[in-house]
């Protein structure tokens, strides 16, 4: 064998094995990075809600008579002691003397709501005074540093609270004087009545409030009897939501939360306000028939009424109340960190991530100061602009080399 033979063999020898070196040679693992980056840090707890009117009036017929045909119709808009329907008294000789003691009697009952109306506005104007008095303290305080800026919004939160249920208690205030006036009509259109029998003049019921007729429970002519429902109204620039949540999450929602409302069927995302969680809960039996004890949440739509307008009572909507909130905290997704192995005694030594640093994988141990569905707060153990890699494989290590891939 020549000199070139040998030469050529060699070279071929070691083509090969350069080959199969390369061919078994440990190859990166291609992973995906995100930065860490510093930014706004949020806590929620979301669940589905439905709105529904914070008022609801129910207009009923304040005597047994002939009701006239309802026109009106879902939807329409009525005004505030307009007529909703007429009534034509048709009285028993048997009943006579026995409903107009029963409307002799509402009359007294009426008055009784009225004075009632006029004490709860007296109790809300004593209430809405002292909120602003210890708003006034609460200020005072802390221009000298000592009570907390918590404390503040709060009384804030407070007189803004004490003044709707004044609001409330003045509208209270009209409804009762509108049953008192419509039970004396009532009681006015039977006495004057011709004999026994006999039809008298038509009475006519009125709205009590402005707003909209949402249901019609009578819309053809018939024979009533006193008490009969007729139809609803209500004001549906004045709506509320309800949002069933867990009881553990409930404890989180305290009065005013700041709450963001979205797939309510708007392009927008609404703002919102926890207003009250009531003290009581109620078991409900879950989609996969587990007991639940939840709680009712009311939120008030702090957003402008024109943005929501088209939202009606009994509508379903997605809530989520903030219950956290940090501002300038470094953040990272929260599929790149992940608990360590647990040590001899079976106790975990904490949360870590895998860092991009030179084309390789490095461990770095974190503290997390809280998560949410999509990030997660680091405390300690890593800078701002460091490259994380989410959701590790499997086959990534410390010192383990890596490529980014390329989406």
């Amino acid at each position: 064998m020549n000199n070139k033979t040998r030469i050529a063999t060699a070279v071929g020898a070691l083509a090969v094995l350069a080959l199969l070196a390369w061919a078994f040679a440990p190859r990166p693992v291609p992973v995906e990075v995100a930065l860490a980056t510093p930014g706004l840090f949020e806590t929620t707890v979301d669940e589905d809600g439905r709105t529904r009117l914070r008022e609801r009036y129910g207009v009923s017929a304040p005597l047994a008579g002939r009701l006239q045909r309802i026109t009106l119709r879902e939807g329409d808009a009525v005004q505030a002691g307009a007529t909703v329907a007429l009534l034509t008294p048709v009285l028993s000789p048997l009943l006579d003397e026995r409903s107009q003691r029963e409307l002799a009697a509402r009359v007294e009952s009426a008055g009784a709501g009225l004075q009632r109306a006029a004490t709860r506005i007296e109790a809300a104007q004593v209430a809405l005074q002292q909120a602003r008095n210890e708003q006034r303290r609460t200020e005072q305080l802390a221009q000298q540093g000592f009570v907390a800026p918590t404390k503040v919004d709060a009384d804030r939160l407070a007189v803004q609270a004490a003044q709707r249920e004044l609001d409330t208690a003045v509208e209270g205030a009209h409804i009762a004087t509108h049953d008192l006036q419509q039970a004396r009509a009532a009681l006015g259109a039977t006495s004057a009545t011709g004999p026994a029998g006999s039809p008298g003049a038509a009475f006519a019921v009125k709205s009590p409030v402005a707003g909209q007729v949402l249901k019609v429970h009578q819309t053809s002519a018939a024979t009533v009897a006193l008490g009969a429902p007729l139809l609803d109204v209500g004001d549906t620039a004045r709506l509320e939501i309800v949002a069933e949540l867990l009881s553990s999450d409930a404890l989180l929602a305290q009065p005013g939360r700041p709450v963001r409302i979205d797939r309510w069927g708007g392009p927008t995302v609404l703002q919102g306000r926890v207003r009250r969680v009531e003290p009581a809960a109620f078991t409900k039996v879950s989609a996969l028939g587990v007991e639940e004890q939840r709680v009712n949440v009311l939120i008030d739509i702090t957003s402008p009424p024109v943005e929501w307008a088209r939202l009606g009572d009994g509508y379903r909507v997605a809530v989520r109340i903030v219950t956290r909130a940090e501002s300038g905290v470094l953040r990272v997704p929260v599929s790149a960190v992940f608990p360590l192995p647990a040590d001899a005694n079976g106790l975990s030594p904490g949360m870590a991530a895998f860092v991009l640093e030179g084309g390789r994988a490095r461990l770095r141990p974190v503290t997390l100061g809280g998560r949410n569905g999509n990030l997660a707060w680091v405390q300690k153990g890593l800078e701002a602009g460091a490259q994380v890699i989410v959701y590790p494989p499997a086959a990534v290590a410390d010192g383990v080399r890596v490529a980014v891939r390329k989406v």
